[in-house]
């Protein structure tokens, strides 16, 4: 079903009681060093070309889509040390994008994860306290939203489902398992949303298939809508009107940094979703943005402005309908028109 009230693409610094998305979860600080030849042996030393401290995890969704222009919230809880900090700086930063239920708590370390990347992939080292995960309680009034975004990694709180009786589209999604059991439990919990959004790993391991498109069609019996991405190629996903999937190449760029990739495309996948645009041209919009964020080092400060993303595709349009970035002319046209 298409979404017939379209966002308000608009600059927003103050703070808003009816927001466009709201996203909930865990919030890091990302150490990121880039350009290591490779991971060091036990005892051993590698250096990087570049590094970068910037915001992680659910903040890297909330900066992408406050980039776009959607009017967003983040809900997370960080600590009060000088990395929470540097975090929530970085965050004041961007326009559109809402603090207000942004917990800072003194008793809990904020989230740290290293991150050791280069063009091709990356890995991660993580710590994180059990007083900095999602609030499972909200304090005070819940905003209006016309969607939330949460993961599914355990139950969702209550307050989700008092926001979806009131008409919010909750896109949920899943994170990496680090026990490698990939329980199917989560797929019980997916009634709980309206688009689920995976990778290519998490959607064959949750499902034990052998590809993207058999996950995805074992996915699509569980939710009303579903999208796998698939790294550079593309994202997969079913038509709701045939059945038929649909599958989507991302464009071609030099990619600097992955972090975060998967991020940004939920965020934009969203703007999508409130534009009521078809199928294939949400899909392109997101690995569009994607595409467009791995250019950079870090994922949240790679994440493209509405600017960079019109610039890209006033510098593709006109090349027919074949495009080698994948985005027909009439597609281009769309995604301008609201970008401006």
């Amino acid at each position: 079903m298409l979404i017939v009230e379209h966002f308000m693409w608009r600059h927003q610094t103050e703070a808003v009681s009816v927001l466009d998305v709201l996203f909930a979860g865990e919030v890091f600080c990302d150490l990121v060093f880039a350009g290591i030849p490779h991971l060091p042996t036990p005892g051993g030393e590698v250096y990087a070309d570049r590094f970068a401290v910037v915001p992680g995890g659910t903040a890297t969704r909330s900066v992408a889509a406050a980039r776009l222009g959607l009017r967003t919230g983040l809900c997370a809880v960080i600590g009060t040390d000088f990395l929470g900090d540097h975090v929530v700086t970085e965050l004041a930063r961007e326009e559109n994008l809402d603090l207000a239920w942004l917990r800072r708590d003194p008793a809990v370390q904020t989230p740290v994860t290293v991150a050791a990347t280069n063009e091709h992939d990356r890995t991660f080292i993580t710590y994180e306290e059990a007083g900095a995960r999602r609030p499972d309680v909200w304090e005070g009034e819940l905003p209006g939203a016309r969607f939330a975004q949460l993961t599914l990694g355990k139950p969702l709180p209550g307050w989700v489902a008092g926001l979806r009786a009131r008409g919010t589209r909750v896109v949920g999604g899943v994170g990496w398992d680090p026990t490698g059991r990939w329980s199917p439990e989560v797929l019980t919990r997916l009634d709980e949303v309206d688009v689920f959004v995976c990778n290519a790993v998490e959607a064959t391991s949750y499902t034990r298939t052998g590809s993207v498109e058999e996950a995805v069609k074992v996915l699509d019996d569980l939710v009303a809508e579903v999208v796998v991405t698939d790294g550079p190629r593309g994202a997969v996903a079913v038509a709701g009107d045939t059945g038929e999937l649909v599958r989507v190449p991302a464009p071609r760029v030099s990619a600097v940094d992955p972090t975060g990739a998967g991020d940004v495309f939920t965020a934009a996948l969203i703007a999508g979703l409130g534009h009521g645009w078809p199928l294939p041209t949400r899909l392109r919009f997101a690995g569009l943005c994607a595409a467009l964020s791995v250019r950079s080092l870090g994922g949240a400060a790679g994440a493209p402005h509405r600017a960079a993303v019109d610039a890209f595709l006033t510098e593709i349009s006109g090349a027919g309908d074949a495009l080698p970035d994948g985005i027909p002319d009439d597609d281009i046209e769309r995604m301008r028109a609201v970008l401006r």
